[in-house]
């Protein structure tokens, strides 16, 4: 890349502007772009080998995305100063990156990319991942790499009820609409985000907003390319060896066969093996020297035929690869309180779908602490999922969390986060096991969550559900048909993937991966209504099996119990070297966190042993104490003087009856009345003048004698 700096800005709708400058840094890549808006700063940079590796049948495609700490003027925390993996915020943008950029190379195009984004500068008045499209489209489009069209992606929300783009973190905060949007100039490629219950019409709204910003945004990447002459040629390349004769052989002789395998109900792995057995039975008219040679071509053009015949007969025949009509949702069986020692759990199947997710409650000390160049926040509910090979019938090693996982766990988490009550005490876990798999399993994790949460006790404001909607087109005849709950096949085999998750009242999250270019906003439309059936007859068999949250938690489930200190007593708590409250919750077998807010502590105590907890609450109580004037305290007299009796209300608070608040009548020995030991009752007057001491009383609590007797 030797060509001179250039620059194009972008205007937005509210005065602010976004930079893309190159020419400067990492000229060594085939494409690099510095993108910039207000203080926020992302270099993006695009580099592809100049030929597919040998037997690469797909698009290596690597999508790479860092937070630098140093753009934001921090230091990473813990005990290591240097980034390391990626956080899952990172892993986020990096999916959001990918699945927009994929669909623009060429289906015959099989070199390895890699895009990689790093935010150099970051001043919190823009966040950097909804620049992150935008910088890798750019980047892209200067260079010679084969693609179809440039791209971007925008974030959208909505604060009261006004949609604005790429907004800050503070306002970011207050939105009730929260989604990002990628886009070519004639049609939307992909939805993410969550929402506070907004009805179809509005998020299809939102939609809209942002294709329009996009639409600015692509443009001005063609200005940019055209000035630095990278708009034409793309380099040449050759990276699939075809056989047109065979292609049409295997089409002429396999596509009606096929046909009617799809056309024949059945479940996932008997219709596998009746394809697997057409392509068997055809691959035996060759000998094994001819199959070494060209197998890989008729495995490839046996996918492209089966592909065609399974979409062909869903759009002619009405009816799906397991006998369902398009909108027929799969049997659904539920269960909760599944797993006897946990805090909540439950198990939700769908067809050939099935999630066990149980939820474990915890305390302060258990949540999800993270660590960005954005900010540093405690996490107290959060989902994990966990997707292993058997669930598909596989076999493969298991190395650590995917990206996937991540993505899919991220979404379902979005679903339900809205719902957990504000008040909640606890930190919430919630895992889902994927334990099989034909059809959205994100989807299942988020009707198992809720169904979980529900048999824990956790009081959520309403139910949630989920539902995965597939798209058959074919734009010859200008058919379409709308699938709602799809398989595996149908995602792999359809234009479009879109999950939609919500309660009654509306939706709460979203997914959308489509495949093909110029959807219109009328299928959308479509999509998202026959998805709101769909969600609305799951629900109803979730709430079948538990209608509300149980009233009480598990036996076995932690007990949470939160005091308020003043905050000048959080060091007496803690003790020196955190001795006193080490040995409170070793001896009382409970978990104690403080922390402090507004200028008060903040003692969280839990435990499963109430006894303890009640101990651990005393014991908390007496190191705090502070006695009010004017109120009545049990305390035992320690200390015996002439002129009046020293007593302990509590552990270090004492205070002085003296001699002559006793008794009513005249006392000349105070051990005429009380002795060392001794339990009485008394009442805090006031503080000395002189000394500051607590002045106590005991006659004011004893009846007083009538005149006459005193006389």
């Amino acid at each position: 890349m030797n060509y001179i700096e250039q620059t194009e800005e972008i205007r937005l709708n509210d005065g602010r502007s976004i930079t893309l400058e190159t020419g400067k840094l990492a000229k060594q890549a085939d494409g690099s772009v510095v993108v910039k808006m207000g203080g926020t700063m992302l270099l993006a940079t695009v580099v592809g080998a100049k030929e597919a590796r040998e037997g690469v049948d797909f698009m290596p495609l690597t999508v790479e995305y860092r937070e630098k700490f140093t753009a934001a003027g921090k230091i990473p925390g813990g005990f290591i100063k240097r980034e390391g993996r990626p956080s899952d915020d990172e892993i986020l943008t990096m999916r959001l990156v990918d699945r927009v950029l994929r669909p623009l190379f060429p289906d015959d195009y099989h070199a390895e990319v890699q895009v990689i984004i790093n935010v150099l500068s970051y001043d919190a008045s823009v966040l950097p991942d909804s620049l992150a499209g935008l910088a890798a489209s750019t980047a892209l489009a200067l260079t010679d790499i084969p693609f179809k069209n440039p791209i971007s992606e925008v974030r959208v929300v909505r604060v009261n009820g006004a949609l604005s783009i790429n907004p800050d973190l503070e306002t970011l905060k207050k939105a009730d609409l929260d989604i990002m949007v990628g886009a070519s100039k004639d049609s939307v490629v992909m939805v993410e985000g969550e929402m506070a219950e907004v009805s179809e019409q509005e998020m299809l709204e939102a939609i809209k907003f942002a294709h329009e910003a996009i639409k600015d945004q692509i443009e001005a990447q063609e200005r940019l390319a055209e000035k630095v002459g990278k708009s034409f040629p793309k380099r040449t390349y050759c990276h699939e060896v075809n056989d047109e004769k065979l292609e049409r052989e295997i089409k002429e002789q396999l596509y009606q066969e096929l046909y009617d395998i799809a056309k024949e109900p059945s479940e996932k792995h008997e219709r596998s093996e009746k394809f697997d057995k057409a392509l068997k039975n055809w691959k035996e008219k060759y000998s094994e020297e001819e199959l070494t040679e060209i197998e890989p071509l008729i495995d490839k053009y046996f996918g492209k035929v089966k592909k065609n015949a399974v979409r062909q007969m869903l759009l002619n025949e009405g009816v799906r690869l397991d006998g369902r009509s398009p909108q027929e949702i799969r049997p659904i069986w539920c269960e909760v309180d599944y797993l006897p020692a946990t805090h909540g759990s439950s198990v939700f199947t769908r067809g050939e779908t099935q999630s066990l997710s149980v939820v474990t409650l915890g305390s302060s000390l258990d949540v999800d602490r993270i660590d960005s160049i954005i900010e540093e926040y405690d996490k107290k509910f959060y989902l994990h999922y966990n997707f292993p090979p058997f669930s598909t019938g596989e076999a493969r090693p298991i190395r650590g969390t995917s990206r996937r996982e991540i993505g899919h766990g991220n979404l379902a988490e979005r679903a339900l986060k809205r719902m957990i009550p504000a008040d909640n005490p606890y930190t919430i876990r919630l895992v889902s096991d994927i334990l099989e798999s034909n059809g959205s399993s994100s989807m299942a994790t988020v009707c198992a969550g809720t169904l979980a949460l529900m048999d824990a006790g956790i009081k959520i404001q309403k139910p949630v559900s989920g539902i995965a909607m597939g798209l058959i087109t074919d734009q010859e005849s200008g058919k379409w048909t709308v699938l709602s709950d799809i398989l595996g096949d149908e995602d792999h085999l359809g234009d479009m993937d879109f999950k939609v998750t919500g309660t009654k009242d509306g939706i709460t999250a979203c997914q959308m991966d489509i495949k093909i270019s110029g959807l219109s906003y009328e299928i959308l439309e479509k999509a998202l209504m026959q998805a709101k059936d769909g969600r609305l007859h799951i629900m109803d068999k979730m709430l079948e099996t538990i209608a509300e949250p149980n009233p009480q938690l598990k036996p076995n489930a932690p007990k949470l119990v939160t005091l308020m200190i003043k905050s000048d007593f959080i060091g007496a708590v803690i003790g020196p070297g955190g001795k006193i409250i080490q040995e409170i919750q070793a001896n009382t077998n409970t978990e104690i966190s403080i922390d402090e807010k507004d200028n008060m502590g903040i003692v969280e105590i839990s435990g499963k042993d109430q006894a303890g907890i009640d101990e651990a609450i005393r014991r908390v109580k007496e190191i705090t104490f502070e006695p009010e004037i004017g109120e009545t305290y049990t305390g035992k007299v320690i200390s015996i003087k002439p002129f009046g009796a020293f007593v302990e209300l509590k552990r270090g608070t004492e205070g002085l009856v003296h001699i002559s608040e006793l008794e009513w009548h005249r006392v000349n020995n105070v051990e005429d009345v009380v002795n060392i030991g001794d339990i009485i009752e008394v009442k805090y007057l006031e503080n000395d003048k002189k000394t500051g001491k607590m002045r106590l009383s005991r006659k004011v609590l004893l009846p007083k004698p009538e005149k006459k007797n005193e006389e």
